[in-house]
């Protein structure tokens, strides 16, 4: 397969001088391998001697709803522990006779479960872990499941805490255990990092508190509230760490040994699950925006400015991760530049 490597550089440069993020690392590929990859830009403005490599480590934000959540949910799917579409009441005590209790992970997966769409867990619930884990497990729903497809972090901190409960680990040890290291995912963890690591960390948000940009502590206040482990955010990744994990959802040969999901959850996952609504979701996996769903590009984002894009009939991955964050919360320019990079990469 040919890449046109040339132009998704001058795209990538053209952010960097226009400050949508001060670099990029990119990849796109397919089952054997990488097609090609470069880097742009410089880690880190405060720093401009020293460029964005590809090692870079990068705040995974909404990443870690696949890396960590999917991928945990899809192993105790394959492995028997969890029917998609039994009401969690019947397997979970802690949502029986609560409101939670009648949706499905599928409803959970694809949105659609009607959970409230208020994330400011402090606001709500206090900082206690505990307490905000029972409020969010025994509020109200927001409408009746499966009306509607709307997009919430919240499904990923229930499933999150699913997971938990069916494998009586935590999600960190879990994700680490059932996903990360069969696959040599070995740089992927949660935060907060280590100094030596968070050196190597791309730098989000100022931190009104510090004055400084946040670096190898998690964006998402909600990640930071709960440790820095949970399911809405909360991960840290590299580039070849990505790579693996695209890799092995398309050809599951390429692992040294096998993870806990495979492809049979890929298949499902990367099937439109919401019938007649829309926006049409997969199983935490949605149509690249811009593309139709008959042209198997799906893809999901991270609010830090990272992505990655599969399609398996086409056999191709691809990976941008940006500190977007860094300059600006406006979404537009970012959106500009991943569209053209997902065209170019999938050509």
């Amino acid at each position: 397969m040919t890449y046109d490597s040339d132009r998704i550089e001058a795209l990538l440069e053209e952010g960097v001088r226009d400050k949508v993020y001060p670099g990029a690392v990119w990849a796109v590929g397919d089952s054997t391998g990488i097609g090609a990859q470069g880097t742009i830009g410089v880690l880190d403005p405060d720093e401009p001697d020293v460029p964005m490599r590809t090692d870079s480590v990068f705040d995974a934000a909404s990443l870690t709803k696949i890396l960590a959540v999917w991928s945990s949910i899809g192993a105790l799917w394959e492995d028997g522990t969890l029917d998609l579409d039994q009401p969690l009441g019947t397997i979970w005590p802690e949502v029986t006779g609560h409101p939670l209790g009648v949706v499905t992970t599928r409803q959970l997966l694809t949105h659609t479960a009607g959970v409230p769409l208020r994330a400011q867990l402090k606001n709500l619930y206090g900082t206690n872990a505990e307490d905000i884990r029972s409020g969010v497990l025994h509020e109200r729903l927001h409408r009746p499941p499966g009306q509607a497809v709307e997009y919430t972090d919240r499904a990923a901190l229930i499933l999150g805490y699913l997971a938990e409960h069916l494998s009586s680990q935590p999600l960190d040890q879990l994700a680490t255990t059932r996903t990360w290291h069969p696959l040599g995912m070995n740089s992927t963890r949660f935060g907060p990092l280590p100094a030596e690591i968070a050196a190597r960390c791309a730098p989000t948000e100022l931190d009104q508190d510090t004055d400084t940009h946040l670096k190898g502590i998690a964006h998402d206040f909600s990640a930071r509230l709960l440790g820095g482990v949970c399911g809405i955010a909360g991960a840290f990744t590299v580039l070849d760490d990505l790579i693996a994990f695209l890799r092995y959802m398309l050809d599951t040969a390429t692992a040294p040994e096998r993870a806990g999901f495979g492809p049979t959850w890929t298949a499902e996952s990367l099937t439109i699950q919401t019938g007649a609504l829309r926006p049409a979701r997969g199983l935490f996996w949605h149509p690249a925006p811009g593309s139709d769903p008959a042209d198997d590009i799906w893809v999901h984002y991270g609010f830090t400015g990272t992505g990655m894009w599969i399609s398996p009939r086409r056999g191709r991955w691809a990976v941008l991760l940006t500190n977007k964050l860094y300059y600006t919360r406006e979404r537009q320019p970012l959106t500009d530049v991943r569209n053209v990079f997902r065209e170019l990469a999938f050509i």
